[in-house]
């Protein structure tokens, strides 16, 4: 259908500013945006065809090592200077062998004329979104779930089990969307899909590497040459690069590798506009700083701020395209900095990955506590708990128990506001237990880590950069998830990544000699939004007075009991906190009414 594959391709448009085309035959339709980064010219443009037109293939994302692939092919008849020709002749020499030699960020159809076969195929590190929905023998794949929706025989109807998992972590995991019928493929993963037939395998890829016995000094140095070949090679662009610089040292690591690859920078940050009193050393803390790491760089840096007029509009074109709820304000600056960025380059890179894959966060530190604290005698601890109230926290068992602890809105905040009919105790857990916690192991640590790496960063974090820079036509990229990188990380041992008093030691220890003493002594923040004081402005307030009502959309009316979140809202409008719920409500009411979701 030409006509419906190029109103799919009008859906996503946003993703590729710079050309469209489509492949139509019998059966098959394949649609493609160009947001042209490597080989300007025609001769990069897509769906593209192999040499004797066997395969088409359409693929977003960026091959880091398509030049030594290339090398490594040999003779061909080459026609572009694209990476994704090599992806269509790697097939062709080692079929699907090539997939887990691709070195990049990617998510790519690609099907076979003569046997009628096509592949999807997505990244494993999971940077790059892919959603599917098979109906029978019709399967349908974008970018983004939005365009799906094109097809007017999917459902816009709410999963139940994704709403469950959502309201507990705040977002949907894989292989899960809010949509029922709709799936994102795991990363890593390849689904074959012939004669009405499908089946979902992961990719050969990475080796388990055993830990590194070397001292601590030695795997530093290692790791700080590591990033900057990362960086190097993650700077190939036809067009212009520039960083998303915050004040932390993910971002500022990455900033240093490009400096000393590069020379000149151009660095993107944003700030909020805040009142006074309204804790700008709290929310403007990593843009102030960031402002002081560029100018130690000596960067072009741009800035720009965020005030309360801004935040509904956007926070509600940011919901339309993540194309799922979201509970995190930052979304909100996100979408900003990324049209900000825009005008000035195609490509940035940022930090993410640095805090799962170097021991970052706090719950790191806090669950080695609890690790600790667990080998102490039952009977002592029951003494301590007594005695000690907070300890209590730290009595927990490794596996879902501490996750939960961390990551899991609590059920007291939660069921209050829920219908009888909509509450589902313990599905949650049951899903983290049976992805991530069969069976548990030890040190609990590193799993924490992975499977944060696997859920919350590729569902949450990844997803959230990649859709929101893509809503600006603008290329985010994740040097610190390369996967030379990522298998390395993998071989650090725990203890230089997180201790009982800090955190990422290993990255502040390679970076220590190359970064500003100042950085490197700020302790661990999270990226604040004042989404929290925002809700108590009169006119992001009543628009919250608005959405957050049994009348604002059919498909979330018999969900909630509406007078107990309308009490919620005054409560926090008043002066207590409740932000992090009331975000979370707010997400799900913009979604349900952007994507016109259903009842039944």
């Amino acid at each position: 259908d030409d006509s419906l594959i190029k109103r799919m391709n009008a859906t996503t448009a946003h993703r590729g500013p710079d050309g469209t085309g489509v492949f139509v035959e019998s059966g098959i339709s394949l649609g493609h945006n160009r947001l042209a980064i490597i080989d300007l010219s025609p001769a990069g443009a897509q769906p593209m065809k192999s040499r004797d037109g066997r395969f088409v293939i359409s693929f977003n994302g960026e091959i880091y090592n398509y030049l030594e692939l290339k090398k490594e092919l040999g003779e061909y008849s080459w026609k572009s200077e694209s990476d994704t020709e090599v992806i269509l002749a790697g097939y062709e020499a080692w079929g699907e062998k090539a997939f887990g030699r691709l070195e990049g960020i990617f998510a790519f159809a690609l099907f076979d004329t003569r046997e009628r076969k096509l592949l999807l195929v997505r990244d494993g590190a999971g940077v790059k979104p892919l959603y599917y929905h098979l109906s029978g023998a019709k399967l349908v794949f974008s970018s983004e779930i939005k365009a799906l929706l094109e097809h007017t025989h999917i459902p816009r109807r709410i999963n139940q089990l994704a709403l469950d998992l959502y309201l507990r972590v705040l977002y949907t995991p894989a292989p899960h969307t809010m949509f029922d019928g709709i799936r994102k493929l795991l990363p890593g993963s390849v689904l074959s899909f012939k004669d009405g037939s499908c089946s979902v395998s992961a990719f050969v890829g990475r080796k388990q590497e055993p830990l590194s016995q070397r001292s601590r000094k030695e795997l530093a140095g290692e790791l700080y040459n590591k990033t900057h070949e990362s960086v190097k090679r993650q700077l190939m662009s036809d067009r212009p690069v520039g960083l998303y610089l915050s004040g932390g040292i993910d971002s500022s690591a990455v900033l240093e590798s490009m400096a000393h690859v590069s020379g000149k920078v151009e660095t993107f940050s944003v700030g909020f506009k805040l009142r006074e009193g309204e804790q700008e050393d709290k929310f403007n803390a990593d843009f102030l700083l960031a402002r002081e790491t560029a100018k130690h760089f000596g960067t072009t840096h741009h800035e720009v701020l965020v005030g309360p007029d801004e935040a509904m509009p956007l926070f509600e074109e940011a919901i339309y395209h993540l194309d799922e709820p979201s509970a995190n304000a930052t979304i909100i600056p996100m979408l900003k900095l990324a049209r900000f960025a825009k005008e000035k380059v195609a490509v940035v890179l940022g930090g993410d990955g640095g805090d799962e894959l170097f021991g970052g966060y706090e719950r790191y530190r806090l669950s080695l506590f609890s690790s600790l604290y667990r080998r102490f005698p039952t009977s002592l601890r029951s003494l301590c708990d007594g005695l000690i109230p907070p300890l209590r926290k730290l009595n927990t068992a490794p596996g879902i128990e501490r996750f939960a602890q961390f990551h899991f809105i609590k059920e007291k905040t939660l069921v209050p506001l829920l219908s009888k009919e909509a509450y589902r105790p313990h599905t949650a857990q049951d899903f983290f237990t049976e992805r991530f916690f069969t069976p548990v192991q030890e040190p609990f640590e590193t799993q924490f880590m992975e499977t944060d790496r696997k859920s919350w960063l590729v569902d949450e974090s990844l997803l959230r950069s990649d859709k929101l820079s893509m809503a600006a036509g603008l290329e985010a990229r994740v040097p610190l998830l390369d996967f030379p990188l990522l298998d390395f990380a993998d071989t650090i041992p725990l203890r230089y990544k997180v201790s009982l008093r800090r955190t990422k030691i290993i990255l502040k220890e390679a970076f220590r000699d190359n970064l500003p003493d100042r950085l490197l002594r700020q302790p661990k923040r999270g990226w604040f939004s004042p989404g929290a004081k925002w809700l108590r402005y009169p006119q992001v307030a009543n628009a919250a007075r608005e959405i957050l009502s049994k009348e604002y959309t059919p498909a979330t009316r018999d969900l909630f009991d509406w007078d107990a979140v309308r009490s919620r809202l005054e409560s926090h409008i008043a002066g207590e906190y409740h932000a992090t719920i009331l975000l979370a409500l707010l997400g799900l009411q913009v979604w349900a009414k952007k994507l016109n979701i259903s009842k039944d």
